[in-house]
C-alpha cells in the first residue's frame, strides 16, 4: 500500500492572513495531507499565543479537508520526522525573502537530509502582505479585510483595541 504524501506548512501565523491561506490551499491540491505548523517561537513575541493562532489556522482551513493544523517546539525537522513528512513547504513572496528561506532550507537539509523543502509563491495580490506589516497597519486602524479573514480582523482589533 502507498503511503499517502505528508507535507508540513510551518510558521508563526501571527495572525495568519491570505498569503498564507494562498500557500495552504495551493499545498493541499499538491499533496494528500497538509498540516499547518504553527511555531512555538517566544523570540519573536508574537501578539497572538500559541493556541490563539492554532485556532485562527482552524478557522481558516476548515473547508480544505485534507488540511490539518497543529502546534510545535523545537526544530520543524524533528516535528516533520515524528509525524512521517519528508516534505516542507514555505511561502516566498518577495526575492527579499529568498536570501532567508534558502538559508534556512539548507540549514535544515544539514540536519535532515531526507527532508526536502519545497518554495510556493503565493498569488501577485498577496505578495507584499506580512503578519509584521498586518500588525502594524491594523494598530494604526487600518482596514485588514483585504487581507486576512474576517475573524482574524476581529481578533487583531480586540488585541490591539481598535
Amino acid at each position: 500500500m502507498k503511503r499517502g504524501r505528508i507535507a508540513v506548512y510551518p510558521g508563526t501565523f501571527d495572525p495568519i492572513t491570505f498569503g498564507h491561506i494562498d500557500i495552504i490551499e495551493r499545498a493541499s491540491r499538491i499533496f494528500d495531507k497538509v498540516i499547518v505548523a504553527v511555531a512555538h517561537n517566544a523570540e519573536k513575541k508574537p501578539l497572538f499565543t500559541t493556541k490563539e493562532r492554532v485556532a485562527m489556522v482552524k478557522d481558516a482551513i476548515k473547508d480544505m479537508p485534507n488540511v490539518n493544523a497543529d502546534d510545535f517546539y523545537g526544530l520543524v525537522v524533528d516535528y516533520a520526522e515524528g509525524i512521517g513528512s519528508n516534505v516542507m513547504i514555505r511561502g516566498l513572496r518577495m526575492t527579499s525573502d529568498f536570501e532567508y528561506e534558502f538559508q534556512m532550507a539548507l540549514t535544515n537539509r544539514k540536519l535532515k537530509s531526507e527532508i526536502e523543502t519545497i518554495f510556493l509563491m503565493p498569488k501577485e495580490d498577496y505578495s507584499y502582505v506580512s503578519s509584521k506589516l498586518i500588525k502594524e497597519a491594523s494598530s494604526l486602524g487600518a482596514d485588514m479585510t483585504a487581507f486576512v479573514p474576517k475573524g482574524v480582523e476581529t481578533l487583531l482589533r480586540k488585541k490591539l483595541r481598535r
